[in-house]
């Protein structure tokens, strides 16, 4: 590269990463100011014949071009870059530098775009890479190596209501609303130990709820918190307020102030549905005869995974017979639960190992006296086989003292903003 031409790009490419966002450009230098403007022609006498009129001066050629790589499933900064026409040794100096101020390559992913600024002779000059709207980085060609710039940007946050009614599921729901599944998932996450989404959801169902937007400009980007929830199903109104006790850790608390997480999760898998439940008579599809079925079956997909209910230690985890693959956990306060016909085992679960609620044990499948997929739940207490859809578990812990009056407080206001913004 000429080292007056690379100098002459590089005090273009230095200034033009900033906070606002914007990023690395390449624009047109300024005509400079030295050149004098010539002064104008005088008038021509009637008789002297027209004077022919001067062409345009040409706009400068650019002195640099660009091009852009779209990563693919598998791809590294190395062979993406190298994809893109840098050798190895710059590819390397880029990754580096970019490692050493602060850039996790490992959050790369397909369809990322790099965006590679090159000058006429075929020199990279500029590399910049967007990890998410919030965050970029550009790493720019300098004599003594590759030097990067960081630029971040805050989000906008935006306090939304989103309300409708359950027609056939409630993924339809919110998605004929124009939002995204991930509110579904923070509606069954936080009424998980309340409501069994997968049982109990039916059609005329009501929802509303706060949320944070966060946008990036006028682009909507993702989800902060939900601030405050209701979800209403055969006359039963679910409320989950958001709330950070001093000292502790945010979490989702019921309109008294106890929290929303229980002991015990109402359901095993997140979305499915009960096919078989909880009954002493049922006509056996294998063994034929009517025969007890202490249990609820879910059907879902093989390879579905299976969350443990509760905190708990394993005491099966293998062949067990007709249950075929099986999962059974000792719980406190006399609890155990069993998951059966599994097709394999969650990562580290054995006998006598420690399992934490939401950990996935196991993984749906047909084995053992099965007719399909589908996972056969059943809880016992002290001994005796109950129906999981009917059992009243664990109350979470309440709030008290000056932190209860402070809940109070802000749960009201936090309500009273939900019904104005939303009715039912």
């Amino acid at each position: 590269m000429k080292a007056m031409s690379r100098r002459g790009v590089l005090l273009i490419l230095l200034g033009l990463v900033t906070l606002a966002g914007t990023w690395l450009g390449v624009f047109t230098p300024p005509r400079s100011a030295s050149v004098a403007t010539a002064p104008p022609a005088p008038s021509p006498s009637p008789a002297a014949p027209e004077s022919s009129t001067e062409p345009e001066a040409a706009e400068p050629a650019p002195t640099v071009k660009t091009s852009t790589v779209t990563l693919r499933r598998g791809d590294t900064l190395l062979v993406a870059l190298g994809r893109g026409g840098l050798d190895r040794r710059a590819s390397t100096g880029i990754a580096d530098a970019l490692r050493a101020n602060g850039a996790d390559l490992r959050r790369l992913k397909p369809r990322d775009e790099l965006e590679i600024t090159w000058t006429l002779e075929g020199d990279p000059i500029a590399v910049r890479w967007e990890p998410s709207p919030w965050l970029g980085f550009a790493a720019v060609a300098t004599d003594t190596g590759w030097e990067v710039r960081r630029a971040e940007t805050q989000p906008e946050v935006r306090v939304e209501a989103v309300s409708g009614e359950v027609r056939r599921s409630l993924f339809e729901s919110v998605d004929a609303l124009g939002e995204s599944a991930q509110l579904v998932l923070e509606l069954v996450e936080m009424f998980s130990s309340e409501f069994d989404f997968t049982a109990d959801t039916r059609p005329g169902d009501r929802f509303r709820l706060l949320v944070e937007k966060r946008y990036a400009g006028d682009e909507f980007v993702d989800y902060g918190q939900v601030l405050v929830a209701q979800y209403v199903s055969d006359g039963k109104v679910l409320t989950g307020i958001g709330f950070e006790p001093t000292g502790g850790r945010s979490g989702y608390y019921d309109l008294g102030g106890r929290s929303l997480k229980k002991t015990f999760l109402k359901s095993p898998l997140e979305f499915t549905r009960v096919t078989s439940g909880f009954t002493y008579a049922r006509p056996h599809p294998i063994l034929g005869g009517v025969r007890p079925h202490l249990a609820v079956d879910y059907a879902a997909p093989v390879g579905t995974p299976v969350r443990a209910v509760a905190d708990g230690s394993v005491l099966v985890a293998g062949w067990n017979g007709g249950n075929g693959i099986q999962v059974h956990l000792r719980h406190h306060a006399g609890y155990e639960t069993q998951y059966n016909h599994l097709s394999r085992l969650g990562p580290g679960v054995r006998a006598g190992s420690r399992v934490s609620q939401r950990q996935v044990i196991g993984y749906v499948g047909s084995t053992g006296l099965s007719t399909g997929p589908h996972l056969d739940f059943r809880v016992a207490k002290n001994g005796r086989f109950v129906n999981p859809l009917d059992e009243k578990f664990i109350p979470g812990q309440p709030l008290d003292g000056a932190e209860h009056r402070r809940y109070l407080k802000e749960a009201r206001a936090l309500v009273r903003r939900l019904e104005d913004s939303s009715r039912f």
